[in-house]
């Protein structure tokens, strides 16, 4: 069935919960991001004759947005909300096809107004085709064109786990084989020391690493400490606020309003399996969380800025390849 939403009606920026909020900026010299408004549409229906009333606030022109696979809105009247699959032309119009996260899918009518985009109205229009057409990576750029493979730099980026490893793949895979980047984990950050002595960085020979719950007086902050004075210049630790990576997925994307609190002295994982009552089983867990991150917009902002902050890092014109 083909639904033909109303006009738009305002709804909370909250409604739309799989919209990005805080995204990092362009990144890439060869990769750019994609505009995410293109136009300014007028009004449809010519002037208004109340618009000599001074008591009346003035009407905001509705954005314009590309239908690209995978930009997440929501159907302003239904309220179902998904990332696109396509659009086609039908007897009704332009349709747009969306899917949940549950897999889940309904095909709109793309009329003015009838979508949300962080709970602001837009008008969505299907993209150019054929040379011009745009696709994006799920880290939201905009891929080079195709060439031979690369050779890997022999800069690295390190990451504390393999769930960490995994992440990163599905949300940055596609920039970081155009920028010839190998990610490794490390087991654990006790062993960042020890992998950066055999490593021995320097400028032209880079390492960015990522850590779990970087902030003030943790084990992780003395080990960064304690390594930026022993490697200097060629190592750059960053890190996420959060206990474990699994934190760095919107709870939305999960269904969840929020991630548990877990008490001291209790397994971090386990206790949020228990409380949102999951398998026990952490590796079946990280699989259904892994799964239901398909874009960039379906994690928290704190961990994207780190992680473009070390492909730049590690990608800078300085360092040898």
């Amino acid at each position: 069935m083909i639904h033909s939403p109303p006009k738009v009606q305002n709804r909370p920026a909250e409604a739309n919960a799989r919209a990005a909020d805080g995204m990092a900026p362009p990144r890439l010299q060869k990769i750019t991001r994609t505009p995410g408004m293109l136009a300014l549409v007028n009004d449809r229906y010519g002037s208004d004759v109340l618009s000599n009333n001074t008591h009346r606030q003035p009407r905001q022109p509705i954005p314009v947005v590309e239908a690209e696979p995978g930009l997440v809105v929501e159907c302003a009247h239904s309220g179902f909300c998904g990332s696109v699959v396509r659009t086609e032309k039908s007897v009704e119009g332009r349709t747009v096809e969306l899917e949940d996260r549950h897999g889940r899918t309904r095909i709109f009518v793309m009329e003015q107004g009838s979508f949300l985009i962080e709970g602001r109205p837009v008008t969505l229009v299907a993209p150019p085709i054929g040379p011009t057409a745009r696709t994006r990576t799920a880290s939201g750029s905009v891929p080079a064109a195709a060439g031979p493979a690369k050779v890997a730099r022999t800069s690295r980026i390190l990451v504390e786990g393999t769930h960490d490893a995994e992440l990163v793949e599905k949300i940055w895979g596609d920039d970081l084989r155009h920028e010839a980047i190998v990610v490794e984990p490390l087991h654990g950050a006790d062993n960042l020391a020890d992998w950066l002595y055999e490593f021995q960085p320097n400028r032209d020979r880079r390492v960015g690493v990522l850590l779990d719950h970087l902030v003030a007086g943790s084990k992780e902050q003395h080990i960064a400490h304690d390594v930026a004075q022993r490697f200097g210049q060629g190592v750059l630790v960053v890190g996420h606020p959060y206990v474990d990576v699994w934190q760095a997925v919107r709870p939305v994307v999960l269904g969840l309003t929020q991630w548990p609190t877990v008490s001291k002295g209790e397994s971090w994982k386990a206790g949020v399996l228990r409380a949102i009552d999951w398998d026990p089983d952490e590796r079946l867990a990280w699989r259904r969380i892994l799964n239901s991150v398909s874009t960039y917009s379906d994690l928290e902002s704190s961990m994207l800025g780190r992680v473009e902050e070390l492909i730049d890092f590690v990608t800078a014109e300085s360092v040898g390849s």
